[in-house]
C-alpha cells in the first residue's frame, strides 16, 4: 500500500477561508489582518478586550528524549486538538513557527504529519507572514547600530572585545559561526572577531516571545545588553536608542498568526525559539490570546520534557503566571526501543528486551512531571503500524506503575478520530488534582538554580562550573541578575550533556562551560556541553529533495 507524503496531504486538502477559521475561533473580523485567504494576522489588542473571559484549560505536549526513529509531538499535538473537537469541545492550537534551518536541513518540515497537520503547511515552514524575517533584521539592525557607534567615536567606551551580541540568519550556517568583519581600513569598520546565531536562537525570538504588548517589547529590546565597557559596565541597546527603531520592525511580526489544522479547528502559529539553545515555546501571546477564545488550548514545547517542558514550566509559566491543567507525554515503540540501543535498520522488529532497557527513558520524563512539578500526565504512544501488542502492553503496564494510564494515538493515520482516546484522558485529567510547583524559586542563587535542574530533571550526581563560566556568575550576580530564571542549552538527544547518553543514564556531571544574560527575555543561559547556537547542514540536508515546479507546487516537504 502506497502511503502519500505529509506535502500531498496537505496538498489534497480542500482549506476553509480564513475568515471562516476566524469566526470558528470567535474572533471578529476587525480584528483579522488576512494574509490572503488561508492565514492571518490577529491584533493582538483583542486579548486585552477580552481579558475578562475566563481561561480555557491549558494542554503541554512534550515528549521523550528525541531520536532518529521519530516521536511524533507536533503530531500528536495537533491530532489532539482534532480529537477534542470531535467530542464537541470548543479548542485551539497554539504551535510554534518551524525554522527554516531544520526544514533545509533534517527535518524538512515541522507542521505535523499525515492527518493530524497544521495548513498551508508549505507557507507555514518556509517564509510564512515574515516574522523571522523581521527578527532577524531587527537583531542584526542592532548590531549595525553597535558596530556604527563605536565607528562614530564610540563614546560609550564599548570594547569591542567584550560585544557579546551577534548577527543571526535563519539557516543551519556553521560558516558562519566565527567571523572576523570591518577588515578592508577605517572606512570599513573596526575590525574584531564576531559571528552568527541563527535567528532561533537570537535573543530577539526570545523577547518577542515573551513579550506581553509593544510596550513591553520596547522595554525588553531597550534593557537587553549586547557587550561591555572598556571599565566591564554592561551596555545595553537603549544606551544607543535602538530599541525604538528594532521595535518598529517588530509591530507586525508581535501579532499572532492564524491558520487551521486538516480538519479546520484553528490553530495559532506564532514564534519558535530552540528548546536545546533557547526556551523553546510559542509566543505568550499567543497562548494567552488562545485561552481566551476557546475551553481547551494544546501547546507544544521543543524536544523531550528535559528541555523545552522544563522550560516551559520554569520560564514562560513563571513569567505568564499560569501552569497546565494537563501534560502529555508522546512516546514511540520504535524510539523507546532505540533508547534501548537497537540500531535504526532493526526499529520495525519486535524486541521487548531492548523496550525494557529504553523504558526509563520515558519513565524519568513521566516522574519529573507527575513528582518534579506536580502536574497529571498520560502517555500518548504514537502508533505506528509495527508495533506489536506485547510491545504495547509493556508500555502500558510499566506507565501504570507509576500511576500514569496510556493513550494509543493513532492521529497520523486517522486525524482527528485516532485522537479521541487521548482527547476523552485529557478533559479527564484536566479535572485532576494539579499540585503544580517549580523546579526552583526565585531566591536560590545562579548555581543552586543550575543544580537544581541538573539533580532534579536531569538526574545528575553534579554540575561542574568551568572557571570562564564562574567568573560570569560571579559578574552577572555583582550586576544583580541572579534572581531571574535559567535557561538551559543542552543536547536535546540525552538528559546528560552527552548527546551519545541514551535512555536514562546515571553517575553523570553536567559541564557549565559559558554562563550569559539574556537581560531582555529575562533569563539566564548556561551552556553545557558542546552546545551551538548556530546549527550546520548534515551531510545529505533535507533541501537537496525540495523543489517547486513550473505552476508553483512544492515538493519534498515532509
Amino acid at each position: 500500500m502506497a502511503f502519500l507524503s505529509d506535502i500531498e496531504i496537505a496538498q489534497a486538502t480542500k482549506l476553509k477561508h480564513i475568515r471562516e477559521i476566524a469566526e470558528t475561533a470567535g474572533i471578529p473580523e476587525e480584528y483579522l489582518e488576512q494574509y490572503g485567504n488561508n492565514k492571518a494576522k490577529i491584533d493582538y489588542n483583542l486579548l486585552f478586550d477580552r481579558k475578562d473571559a475566563p481561561d480555557g484549560k491549558l494542554i503541554l505536549v512534550t515528549a521523550i528524549s528525541p531520536t532518529p526513529a521519530g516521536e511524533g509531538k507536533t503530531t500528536t499535538t495537533v491530532g489532539l486538538a482534532d480529537g477534542l473537537r470531535k467530542i464537541d469541545k470548543n479548542v485551539m492550537v497554539a504551535l510554534r513557527e518551524p525554522s527554516l534551518g531544520p526544514v533545509f536541513g533534517v527535518k524538512g518540515g515541522a507542521a505535523g504529519g499525515g492527518y493530524a497537520q497544521v495548513v498551508p503547511m508549505e507557507d507555514i515552514n518556509l517564509h510564512f507572514t515574515g516574522d523571522f524575517h523581521a527578527i532577524g533584521a531587527a537583531n542584526n539592525l542592532i548590531a549595525a547600530m553597535l558596530d556604527n557607534h563605536i565607528q562614530q567615536g564610540n563614546s560609550l567606551n564599548i570594547d569591542p572585545r567584550k560585544i557579546t551580541w551577534k548577527r543571526c540568519v535563519d539557516m543551519n550556517d556553521r560558516q558562519l559561526r566565527f567571523v572576523v568583519d570591518g577588515l578592508g581600513g577605517k572606512v570599513n569598520g573596526t575590525p574584531r572577531e564576531d559571528g552568527f546565531d541563527i535567528t532561533v536562537a537570537s535573543e530577539i525570538m526570545a523577547i518577542l516571545c515573551l513579550a506581553s504588548d509593544i510596550t513591553d517589547l520596547k522595554a525588553r529590546l531597550a534593557r537587553t545588553i549586547v557587550g561591555y565597557t572598556y571599565d566591564d559596565k554592561p551596555v545595553t541597546v537603549g544606551d544607543f536608542n535602538a530599541h525604538g527603531a528594532a521595535a518598529a520592525l517588530l509591530k507586525d511580526a508581535l501579532k499572532p498568526n492564524l491558520v487551521q489544522t486538516l480538519e479546520g479547528t484553528p490553530a495559532l502559529v506564532h514564534g519558535g525559539p530552540f528548546a536545546n539553545i533557547a526556551h523553546g515555546c510559542n509566543s505568550m501571546i499567543a497562548t494567552k490570546l488562545a485561552r481566551k477564545m476557546a475551553d481547551y488550548v494544546v501547546t507544544e514545547a521543543g524536544f523531550g520534557a528535559d528541555l523545552g517542558a522544563e522550560k516551559f514550566l520554569d520560564i514562560k509559566c513563571r513569567m505568564g503566571n499560569m501552569h497546565p491543567d494537563a501534560v502529555v507525554i508522546v512516546a514511540t515503540v520504535r524510539a523507546l526501543k532505540h533508547h534501548g540501543g537497537v540500531a535504526k535498520a532493526d526499529l520495525n522488529n519486535e524486541n521487548l528486551e531492548a523496550l525494557e532497557k529504553g523504558m526509563p527513558n520515558l519513565l524519568q520524563h513521566v516522574e519529573n512531571i507527575t513528582k518534579v512539578y506536580g502536574l497529571p500526565a498520560v502517555v500518548a504512544i504514537n502508533a505506528f503500524p509495527t508495533d506489536t501488542e506485547a510491545e504495547l502492553k509493556l508500555v502500558e503496564d510499566k506507565c501504570k506503575e507509576l500511576g500514569v494510564n496510556v493513550a494509543l494515538s493513532e492521529v497520523w493515520a486517522k486525524g482527528g478520530e485516532g485522537g479521541i482516546a487521548l482527547a476523552e484522558e485529557v478533559v479527564r485529567l484536566c479535572e485532576a488534582p494539579n499540585n503544580f510547583q517549580f523546579a526552583y524559586e526565585d531566591d536560590l542563587t545562579i548555581e543552586e538554580k543550575i543544580e537544581a535542574i541538573a539533580k532534579k530533571v536531569y538526574r545528575a550526581d553534579a554540575i561542574n562550573i568551568l572557571p570562564a563560566a564562574r567568573k560570569q556568575m560571579d559578574q552577572l550576580t555583582a550586576l544583580g541578575f541572579d534572581k531571574v530564571p535559567v535557561c538551559m542549552a543542552k543536547t536535546q538527544y540525552s538528559f546528560s550533556d552527552d548527546a551519545s547518553l541514551l535512555g536514562a543514564p546515571k553517575g553523570f556531571t553536567v559541564t557549565i562551560r559559558n554562563i550569559k544574560i539574556s537581560a531582555g527575555a529575562g533569563f539566564i543561559v548556561a551552556l553545557t556541553g558542546d552546545i551551538m547556537t548556530m546549527p550546520g547542514l548534515p551531510k545529505v540536508p533535507a533541501a537537496e529533495k525540495i523543489d517547486v515546479d513550473a505552476t508553483g507546487k512544492i515538493t519534498g516537504l515532509f
